[in-house]
Parts: structure tokens; C-alpha cells; sequence
């Protein structure tokens, strides 16, 4: 029994992949970490896969798709797999449909892969979603019937072309093969690779799964011709890999149609797809070659990279990269900063305040509200928009009038320019309520699908498509379809250049709101503002050429002649909310190239810029005001519990440092905005407050708030997951941040605010 099935087909190409293609299945154990919610959680990767959404909706359309992808991937790893090592194994040339019976006893690890995926689908759906049985077998009744769709097409493809050796030798179908000299050699080292096979196989599963025995009379076949019928077999799956890649790729230049932005994880599924069927193309022509071909392709493309036709910048609409590029030096920076323009901007400034001011009783100074909202993808977004509307709510629609100014990053900056928009409507429309929760379904919609499809079917490759704005023509990219997906979501409202908002922001309709990404040449902030903030940028009274290195650049100034005051706003916004490989850094047309990724990098919550603001204006908020309020909105836990350390493994020994890193960021920000919160109420002659919002995902604390909970509670009953940085949240996810807002601590920020809000005067 040991020996049927230690030489049986399916596990003699277990241990063949083992030992020979150990990337491949490489690719399979990435995949069921990632479905078993192993690897890339805090990025919300097995989300993608576990809850695909398609349309803006999880639905068995989208599971469909997810079995198409997966279809494709499986087919892919067989068709490689084929092209690579059936030659070692003569016996199939010997058979009816050798690819097909290659198929059934290469699926053990695809098998395993689908197990683990679905009884991770079924875990996640039960346990997070709010579906019931027949839903969720629904969902997999799409995928198995995505799956069999694909299959069905794919396999009825090889059954029709793929001939066995009685068959194939009754034609000439191969002549023309044969003539051609890298088949030949291709040959010659299959027939090498035949003699050096042992006969090792004793029983293969046919297609009906029944164990069938190896016959054993494969030398009375000649060994050139057996391995003909591979050929002819792999000539056949090198044109379906062809048309497979040919297609994914023509979809691109529809990409814009919803209907064509796959579920995200699909997406994923068709790039390994790619890749795989690639490696097999490479095997079946180059052979023995592959490895040096494929090295000296990177090392061509990596040299040639650098030249304009593939190095074409990643741009930000609105702006003229015809026009003289922007010098960008030490010599400029200094000028822009000349005492005469930083007083010129405080001025403008100034007036923009008294004009705030005149909305309230002159012999009632008003409390002034600064917002700082944290980064965090679609999570700080949703969480950012839902205070905000709870603020509003509370103090009965005043505070965003009392608010001067708001700062933040990344997509708390989108969610709060998305109110900010909300509110000035409003104030032409009073029949909009800004508080309704129609827009936290907008602005939580899915921004990742367009995103994933476009950089499988454009990016990878060199783009080719434009897009038209203002006049003027852009390169697409996955930059676009994020700007292009989250103004569909947002009903349009955000898409106008930069200037439309100089006027409302000038008579003080609505706060100021700077977004400030960070510059990579140099690490100084890039203050984009309808207003020029050159005050911003370094100290009051410093004198730069001796002492000071300026911190920051204002855009408008910098970026005059090349249109800055055109820039699209959604464009700035995403300029601060780059997202490391998901969305490109964007390039703006300087010499040398200025180069803009994530604000959060910087200051992730936007309390820096915020007490910049309040230093610079200090002596006119003292005489005009009756204090400032800090509201803090953070899409994390200020104060978390120590965590107990374990003896690590080697590998965490090796990622550790690196996760350190990345965890401690948030904290070493968070401690250095309280130094320097702290400082700044020491030092300024005004009463200043904070009102922080936090979503936490340890709702028992509120509830210990409360009730005064007590004793050993199990930690399952405690952890409450927390929402994924990215630009896509599930149905569980949006719950739990909706939530939040209701803890103790959020409920007393509200009580607080609200307090504030009704003991100060009313507007005129």
C-alpha cells in the first residue's frame, strides 16, 4: 500500500514540486496564509479575498468572479507545470487527453488551497457578517459555479486540441514544428530528461479518479516521438496563455466601465495568473535559458527605465508640465520666504480671521475650533466624516462656524474636505442634511477594485492611455482610477480646481484646510492651499541664510507659473494620501522633478501643523477670541496597554526590527505632539483646550466606563478587530467604526463639545 501511493502520480509530483518548484508552490502557501488570515491582516489582504466586493455590494456575483480568478490561476499553475516537467513522465504521451489527466493528478495543492479557502469564506462570513445559511451558501455556490464555467471553457479547449500518440500519428499536424530549431532543441533536451527518467509512477488517477495502473509497455515507443506529443501539447497551452494575456490586457483599454472592475482579489488572482503563465511561455521556448534570458531582460529593463518613454511622470491634474519647469533650489526656497511675502500671506490671513470673526456679536469673542484628523486609508475617512457629523449634530450646527482651520493627513483629510463641501452646499441648499448617513455609505464605498485592475491591466506595463482635464492632456494610471472612483463615490461634489475654494475659504464660509503631503527630495511638507501659507513654512523673524532650515514649501507660490491654482483637488488630495504601491507617488513639473508621497509620514495627525497655525496668529486669537479648542480626531488608541513579549522565532527575530519601526511610528508622534501640545498651552496667553475622538477597538472599556466591569473577562469577549488600513472596509468593519463613536470616552468629547458650543454666543 506505502509503495502505490509513494509512487502514485499525484504525490510523485507533490515531491517533484517540493524539490524543483518551490516558487510556484510558493505562491499557493502565500495565498493560504493570506485566506487564513496569516499574512497582510493589518493591510486587510484576506479581506479581499473572504469578502470580495464587485459593484459596490458582496454578493455571489462577486464570488463568481473570485471562482473565475481562482479558475484561471489553477489553470495557470497547471499549464506551467505541464510545460516544465510532463516530459519526465512518458507514460501520459501514451494516453487519450494527456494534459487533461495531468490536470486531475496535479491538483493536490490547488485542492488544498480551495479546502482552506473555503472554510475560511465560511469562518468569516459566519462570524462578521450579518448573513444568514442560504446566504452565504449562495456566495459559494457563485464561486464553484465561476470556477466550473472557466474550467468547462479552458479544459473543452484542450480536449478538442490536445492529441494523444495513436492519434497525432496519423497526420503531419507537427511538421512545422519540427522545422522550427528551438523546438528542436526543445527536443532534444525533453529526450534527455525521458532517459533520465526512472519509470517512477506505478498508478495515476484518470479522469474519473479511479487509480489506474502505468502501462508497461512504453518502450516500444520511440522516445523522439512520445515527446512530439508533448510538444504539440505545449504549443497549445503556449497559444491559450497567449489569448489569456492578450485578453486581461485588451480589458484595459475598458477599464473604466464598472462592469469591468473586478473584485480587487481577483484582480490579484489574474497578476499571479500572469506571471505564471509567463514562466511557462519562457520554459517551452528558452528551455535550460530561461533563468539567464529572464536576468538579462530585468537587467535591460531596470537600465532603460531611466529614459523619458518609460519614465514618464506620474501627474497631478490641472497643472502645465509644457511650461518651463519650476527651478528648484536653495537659492528659490530662500526667495520664497523673503520677510516681505511671508508678511504679505499673514495679512491675507489676518483678513480671512476678521472675517470669521464678524460672524459672531462683537462684544462676544467666540471660542475658535481647530480639527486635526489622523491618516488611515478608508478606515480614518469613515471615522473622520461620522465625528464630524456627530459634532454637528450635537452642537446643533455650529461648530464647523467656529472651526478656523482644519489640518490632518491622508484620508482624514477626505473625509473632512468631503463635510467641508457638504457644508458650504448647504448653506445655498438648507433643505441637505450633512448629518445623513447616504454619505458615510459614499465615502466608505469601494475605492480598490479600479485601483487593482488598472495596475494589473495598465501599470505592469507601460501606460498608454489619456485621460483629458482642463484643456489638457494626462497619462491614466492607477493614481487616476483612485481620484476618478472616489469622486463617483462622492457624487462629484469634490471634483473642482484648487481656486474654487479660494472665495468660500477668503469670507470665511468655511474652514481653512491645507493639505500638506510630504516632499521625498528633501523631507520639507508641501502646504497646498487656495491661499498662499509661505508663514507656514518657517519660523517668525528667523533669518534663514544663517540659522534655520525652512520646513515646508508653499505650492501655490512654488508652482505659480506652471498653474498650481488649477491643480484638481481630488488630485491634492490624493497627493497626501499616497498609499505605498497601491497609489504612485505623484510627480510635479520642477528641475529637478519634485516628488510627493503620504502626509502621514510626517505628521500623521495633524496637531503639528495646528499649533504652527495658533503660534503664528497668537496675538490676534488673544485679542479676538475667547480661547481655542483642539479637536483631535485619531483613527488609533492614544494610550495602549503594554504588550507582553514572547520568546521570538528566527523569523520574527528578522521582522521584528522592521515592525518596530512601523509600530512605534504612531507612538513616537503621538508623544511629540504632546510635548508639544503642552508647550504651547504653557506658553500662549490664551485659553486653550483639547477634545480628542478615538476609534478604539476595545469597546469593553467603554463598558467599564459605564458599568464599572470588573474581574477576569476572556480576552475573546474583550479584542474587537481592528479595521484595516486600506482603501476598502467590509461590512463588519464599517460597523465596528460606526460604533465607536458611542464609547465613554467619545461620548464625553461630545458632552464637552457641546457644552462649549452652547455656553458661547450665536451666530448673527
Amino acid at each position: 500500500m506505502w509503495h502505490r501511493v509513494s509512487h502514485s502520480f499525484p504525490v510523485q509530483l507533490l515531491k517533484l514540486h517540493l524539490k524543483k518548484n518551490l516558487a510556484l508552490v510558493g505562491i499557493w502557501v502565500l495565498l493560504v496564509l493570506v485566506f487564513s488570515d496569516n499574512f497582510g491582516k493589518v493591510l486587510g489582504i484576506p479581506y479581499l479575498f473572504l469578502d470580495p466586493e464587485y459593484l459596490n455590494s458582496v454578493s455571489w456575483m462577486g464570488f463568481f468572479l473570485m471562482g473565475i480568478g481562482f479558475a484561471v490561476f489553477t489553470m495557470a499553475f497547471h499549464m506551467t507545470t505541464y510545460i516544465m516537467d510532463a516530459a519526465k513522465f512518458q507514460f501520459l504521451a501514451t494516453l487519450s487527453r494527456p494534459f487533461i489527466r495531468f490536470c486531475v493528478n496535479n491538483s493536490l495543492i490547488p485542492l488544498v488551497a480551495y479546502l482552506i479557502y473555503i472554510v475560511n469564506v465560511i469562518t468569516f462570513q459566519t462570524d462578521n457578517i450579518s448573513e444568514d445559511g442560504w446566504g452565504i451558501f449562495r456566495y459559494l455556490i457563485g464561486f464553484f459555479a465561476g470556477n466550473l464555467v472557466m474550467f468547462l471553457l479552458l479544459f473543452g479547449y484542450f480536449a478538442v486540441t490536445n492529441k494523444d500518440f495513436f492519434v497525432m500519428f496519423t497526420d503531419t499536424l507537427d511538421k512545422q514544428l519540427r522545422k522550427v530549431k528551438v523546438s528542436r532543441a526543445n527536443v532534444m533536451n525533453r529526450y534527455k530528461d525521458r532517459k533520465l527518467a526512472k519509470g517512477s509512477v506505478t498508478t495515476y488517477l484518470d479522469i474519473n479518479l479511479r487509480p489506474t495502473k502505468v502501462r508497461e509497455d512504453l518502450a516500444r515507443f520511440e522516445g523522439h516521438k512520445l515527446l512530439k506529443v508533448f510538444d504539440q501539447n505545449h504549443l497549445n497551452l503556449v497559444i491559450i496563455e497567449g489569448v489569456l494575456i492578450s485578453t486581461i490586457l485588451f480589458l484595459g483599454f475598458f477599464r473604466e466601465n464598472e462592469f469591468l472592475q473586478f473584485p480587487a482579489a481577483m484582480s490579484v488572482m489574474l497578476i499571479l495568473s500572469i506571471l505564471t503563465l509567463l514562466v511557462g511561455a519562457l520554459t517551452f521556448w528558452l528551455r535550460s535559458w530561461s533563468t539567464f534570458v529572464v536576468i538579462a531582460l530585468f537587467v535591460l529593463l531596470n537600465a532603460s527605465s531611466k529614459t523619458s518613454w518609460l519614465n514618464r511622470p506620474h501627474s497631478a491634474l490641472g497643472m502645465d508640465y509644457k511650461a518651463d519647469k519650476a527651478s528648484y533650489n536653495l537659492d528659490r526656497l530662500q526667495a520664497l520666504l523673503h520677510p516681505d511675502t511671508l508678511k504679505k500671506d499673514k495679512q491675507k490671513t489676518l483678513e480671512i480671521l476678521e472675517n470669521w470673526r464678524k460672524k459672531f456679536p462683537e462684544n462676544h469673542p467666540p471660542k475658535m475650533l481647530l480639527v486635526a484628523c489622523s491618516g488611515g486609508g478608508q478606515r480614518a475617512a469613515l471615522w473622520t466624516l461620522h465625528v464630524l457629523q456627530q459634532m454637528h449634530l450635537r452642537s446643533k450646527g455650529k461648530f464647523l462656524s467656529h472651526t478656523q482651520l482644519i489640518t490632518g493627513a491622508s484620508g482624514g483629510v477626505v473625509g473632512a474636505a468631503f463635510f467641508r463641501e457638504l457644508f458650504l452646499r448647504a448653506q445655498d441648499d438648507i433643505s441637505m442634511d450633512i448629518a445623513d448617513p447616504k454619505y458615510l455609505s459614499q465615502i466608505s464605498s469601494d475605492n480598490l477594485n479600479p485601483i487593482i485592475f488598472t495596475l494589473m491591466v495598465n501599470d505592469l506595463l507601460i501606460r498608454n492611455q489619456y485621460v483629458q482635464y482642463n484643456g489638457r492632456h494626462y497619462l491614466q494610471d492607477r493614481g487616476f482610477a483612485f481620484e476618478n472612483q472616489l469622486n463617483i463615490n462622492t457624487g462629484g461634489i469634490l471634483d473642482k480646481p484648487l481656486h474654487a475654494y479660494a472665495t468660500p475659504e477668503y469670507q470665511a464660509k468655511i474652514p481653512m484646510m491645507p493639505v500638506a503631503p510630504l516632499i521625498v527630495n528633501d523631507g520639507r511638507k508641501l502646504y497646498i492651499s487656495p491661499h498662499s501659507m509661505s508663514y507656514m513654512c518657517v519660523s517668525e523673524h528667523s533669518d534663514i541664510t544663517l540659522d534655520e532650515k525652512s520646513q515646508a514649501i508653499d505650492f501655490l507660490r512654488f508652482f505659480e507659473k506652471q498653474d498650481a491654482e488649477d491643480l484638481r483637488f481630488i488630485s491634492a488630495l490624493r497627493m497626501g494620501a499616497t498609499f505605498p504601491f497601491i497609489t504612485p507617488n505623484i510627480q510635479l513639473p520642477s528641475d529637478p522633478q519634485m516628488e510627493i508621497m503620504d502626509s502621514g509620514l510626517s505628521d500623521n495627525f495633524g496637531v503639528k501643523d495646528a499649533l504652527r497655525f495658533v503660534s503664528v496668529f497668537e496675538e490676534w486669537i488673544a485679542q479676538n477670541t475667547s480661547g481655542v479648542v483642539l479637536v483631535t480626531i485619531r483613527d488609533s488608541e492614544k494610550n495602549l496597554e503594554i504588550e507582553k513579549k514572547t520568546p521570538p522565532t528566527i523569523m520574527q527575530k528578522l521582522i521584528i526590527p522592521l515592525k518596530n519601526i512601523y509600530v512605534n511610528w504612531d507612538n513616537v508622534q503621538t508623544i511629540n505632539n504632546e510635548t508639544m501640545f503642552n508647550y504651547m498651552k504653557s506658553k500662549v496667553d490664551v485659553d486653550f483646550e483639547r477634545i480628542e475622538f478615538e476609534y478604539s477597538t476595545k469597546d469593553f472599556l467603554a463598558r467599564q466606563g459605564v458599568t464599572d466591569l470588573s474581574g477576569d473577562v476572556k480576552s475573546k469577549e474583550l479584542e474587537v478587530q481592528r479595521a484595516s488600513l486600506n482603501w476598502r472596509l467590509t461590512t463588519r468593519e464599517k460597523r465596528d467604526i460606526l460604533e465607536s463613536i458611542h464609547s465613554y470616552q467619545n461620548q464625553q468629547s461630545l458632552d464637552r463639545l457641546e457644552g462649549i458650543m452652547l455656553d458661547g454666543p450665536a451666530l448673527k
